[in-house]
This record gives C-alpha cells, sequence and structure tokens, in this order.
C-alpha cells in the first residue's frame, strides 16, 4: 500500500458489493445469533411470542453493535470488521439468574455488566504486551480449530438429537456446498470468487428445495413487521449476585474479544493496538448495555465470520457494517429474518468447513513468524493448542465443575489463551523478542490473494 493510500479495511465499496458481502456475513452468522434467545427462551419455558421477541430484539441490537463496532463513535468501536453477535459465553450464567431470579434480573445483571466492561476497557487494553506472536499465534488456531463442531454439527442438520441428524442425504448436501464454493473460489477471480460462500450458500439452498430438504413456508407466516420495544418484559432489576455472575462472564467474553480482535488485524494486515482493543472493548460494553435495554443479551465478535474474511480477502470494515443495517432491517422486518433462516443447516455447514479451516490457516500462518530453534515457543504452542482444544474435544470433562470455574473452563479460547501467557512469561522471561523473527511480514493478510 503506498504512503497516503486507503488500507483496505477503510475503503467504501460500491453499493451493489456492500450488500452482497454483506449479506453474505449474515447468512453465515445467523444461524449462530438466533441460537441464544432460542436456548434462553426455551430453558426459561418462555412463550412462543415470547421467544419471537427476543429474536427480533436480538437481531435488531445485533445490527447496531456491529455498527458501532465498524464504524465507530468517538472511543467506542475498533473500526475493524467485526460482525457482532450474542455471545455464548452467557448463556450458561443468564439460565441460572433467570431461574434463580426471573428475567427481570437477568436484563439488570446485563446492563450492570456492561456499564462495569466500559469502565474496565482500559485497564483490559493494557494486557496487549503478554500478546507477542507465539501467543497471537495460538490463539487464532485454537478459535479455528474450536469453531470445528459448529461445523460439523450443521452438517448433520443442526440438531444431534434428531432422528435425521448425520443421513447421507445432509451429508451429500453439506459436501456439495462445499464442491461449489471451492469452485467458484478456484475459478473465478475479483467479485464473483469473494462471493464464492454466498453462492455456494444460495445455490445449496436451491439443490434442497429441489429435493424437498427445506421449506419457505414459515416466510408466509413471519410478519410484515414488528419493533421490539424496550423493557418488553418489564423494568430491569439489580441485584448483586447476579450483577458479579455476569460480571465474570463478561471477563471471559473480554479475553474471547482480544483473541478475535487479533485475529481480524492479524487477516488484514493491520495489527492491533491498545487504543483499538480498548475502543473493541467499550462497544462490547457499550452494546451489552443496549441489549439489557432492549431485551437482548451481550454481545461480543462473531469468530465464524473472521475465516469468511480471509477467504474472501474482502477487508473494508463497511461491508461488515452493510451487514450491520441488514440485520437492523432482519429486527424490523421478520419476514427477511424466516427467508434467510430457510438456508438448510448442512449447506451452513458445508461453507462453513472452509471459513473455519481458514481461520486455522491464519494462526498457522501468524506461527510462521515466529522464531521456534533455540526458543522454548515450541512447547508453549504445544501446550495451549492442547488445552484450548480440550473444552471441544470432550465436552464432559469439565461436567462435574460447576459456579464460576465452569464458564472459564468451558471456554477452551480464554483457557488456550491464559495458558499461553503463562507459558510464554514463565518460559521466555529470560528471552528479548524470542517471539518473532525480525522484519518477518505477516502472512496471513496474503492468504486469499495468494490462492487466487
Amino acid at each position: 500500500m503506498s504512503k497516503g493510500s486507503t488500507h483496505p479495511v477503510d475503503e467504501v465499496l460500491p453499493l451493489r458489493q456492500l450488500a452482497s458481502y454483506g449479506l453474505q456475513h449474515v447468512l453465515v452468522m445467523y444461524a449462530g445469533a438466533v441460537a441464544v434467545p432460542l436456548i434462553l427462551g426455551s430453558a426459561l419455558g418462555l412463550t412462543q411470542q415470547q421467544m419471537i421477541t427476543l429474536i427480533n430484539a436480538n437481531l435488531l441490537t445485533s445490527g447496531i453493535a456491529t455498527l458501532i463496532q465498524t464504524i465507530g463513535i468517538w472511543k467506542f468501536g475498533a473500526r475493524l470488521p467485526l460482525i457482532q453477535g450474542c455471545s455464548f459465553i452467557a448463556i450458561a450464567p443468564m439460565i441460572m439468574i433467570g431461574k434463580q431470579y426471573g428475567l427481570a434480573y437477568v436484563f439488570g445483571s446485563v446492563i450492570a455488566s456492561g456499564a462495569l466492561t466500559v469502565l474496565i476497557a482500559p485497564v483490559f487494553s493494557r494486557l496487549l504486551r503478554f500478546f507477542p506472536p507465539v501467543v497471537i499465534g495460538s490463539l487464532i488456531t485454537i478459535i479455528g480449530v474450536s469453531l470445528m463442531p459448529a461445523a460439523a454439527i450443521w452438517l448433520g442438520g443442526g440438531n444431534p438429537d434428531a432422528p435425521g441428524f448425520g443421513s447421507a442425504a445432509n451429508l451429500l448436501l453439506g459436501f456439495a456446498t462445499v464442491g461449489i464454493t471451492l469452485f467458484i473460489y478456484a475459478r473465478f477471480k475479483g467479485f464473483i470468487g469473494n462471493l464464492s460462500v454466498l453462492i455456494g450458500l444460495i445455490v445449496g439452498t436451491l439443490i434442497a428445495t429441489a429435493c424437498g430438504m427445506t421449506s419457505f413456508a414459515h416466510v408466509g407466516d413471519a410478519a410484515w413487521f414488528e419493533i421490539s420495544a424496550p423493557f418488553a418484559f418489564g423494568m430491569p432489576r439489580f441485584a448483586v449476585t447476579p450483577t458479579l455472575v455476569m460480571a465474570l462472564a463478561m471477563l471471559v467474553i473480554m479475553a474471547e474479544t482480544t483473541g478475535n480482535v487479533l485475529a481480524i488485524g492479524t487477516i488484514i494486515g493491520r495489527p492491533s493496538s491498545q487504543q483499538t482493543l480498548g475502543n473493541a472493548f467499550r462497544a462490547d460494553g457499550l452494546s451489552t448495555m443496549l441489549g439489557g435495554l432492549f431485551n437482548s443479551f451481550p454481545y461480543n465478535a462473531f469468530t465464524q465470520n473472521t475465516g469468511l474474511i480471509a477467504l474472501s480477502n474482502v477487508k473494508s470494515r463497511f461491508v461488515v457494517a452493510s451487514a450491520g443495517v441488514i440485520m437492523v432491517l432482519m429486527g424490523l422486518f421478520p419476514k427477511l429474518g424466516a427467508l434467510i433462516a430457510s438456508v438448510p443447516r448442512p449447506v451452513l455447514g458445508g461453507c462453513a468447513i472452509v471459513m473455519f479451516g481458514m481461520t486455522t490457516v491464519a494462526g498457522i500462518q501468524e506461527l510462521s513468524r515466529v522464531k521456534f530453534d533455540g526458543t522454548r515457543n515450541a512447547i508453549i504452542v504445544a501446550v495451549s493448542v492442547s488445552v484450548g482444544v480440550l473444552p471441544m474435544s470432550f465436552p464432559t470433562l469439565f461436567a462435574q465443575i460447576h459456579g464460576p470455574a465452569k464458564l472459564i473452563l468451558d471456554s477452551g479460547i480464554f483457557l488456550g489463551a491464559i495458558t499461553a501467557i503463562v507459558l510464554n512469561v514463565l518460559l521466555n522471561r529470560d528471552k528479548q523478542d524470542v517471539g518473532a523473527h525480525e522484519n518477518t511480514p505477516t502472512l496471513a493478510s496474503n492468504a486469499s490473494t495468494e490462492a487466487h
């Protein structure tokens, strides 16, 4: 990039590209975006109408949160291509609070923990010095590998308890989507090549429709327009214990946000600074507060979209901002959300195999900058990645652990990050600049370009 030219992350693309690339991001994250309100609503015994209210509120505030993170307001927002959605880390504590205290206390604890996140953002951002390339590379690799169970569940049909889960039809549909995505990516360049995931999703959905594996009937049942009013479930209520529990969840979310911001910074070729992290944390906190006001939940960056950026090589934050606009419209116009929800899970799983793998590749490329000969970095990577994938590889390993510790042990990204940081401090404390070769360029940002 020449001096004075616009960095790709700040490039404003033509409207057609913004809309199509943005839609691609929404299709990738939609299933995860609606999962949190569905799980919480089912656990708390909410009615169908109440769950619809939660979903619409979630989509609306996800869009607003994405706009805050990508466009930025003062010191709020990393101004990076980070798409925001409800964090899965907060599900367990919210269910616990909801069952013991009631839904009003869930929203109260969300608002309070969001405010605390804004306050401690400057302090937490100072931890950036503990993230040299050996830690960043390990963390990004863990993120990519930890996403694969979600891809497998989608590939099998979305519900492991369903009778048809993992059927030949689902697997064939998923791998056909992989083939279509790879064909478009390999044979076309530029605009069409960058839309390989979107085209794979559309063609896969058409194949599923022709085979009777999906239906658009529920689109007709959805309302044309609906808005989630603030405090739809009553005024939020506050108590010390629920607030402390949710604050702990937000600390884990902030650790994951650190990994996501560093991963995106690596992929787009703009390493994240302490200020970037602080702004990202403030945006998470502000969005979480808005979530509590508008009947929604804590927010952080959705990891699955990191792989899409690496695959498409479209780095503009305004593309992700357009995805935020689409989510706002989905929250206001339920028919649009119902249409997007028609994408079959095996089709999503097929595209996820490619995208999540690209996230892992970004981690491997970051590790390629690390000096291993004559250092202890190899053991740091080996142990941190192994520990990080434990919750994913055998989920029942920590089933006997309860309480606050459960939040930490269930997060492979948090476990891997803590392990890598501690090992790096202990094993490399007598070394200087052992994390990377000097003057070695960031490779992850060129991954898609080289493939094309």
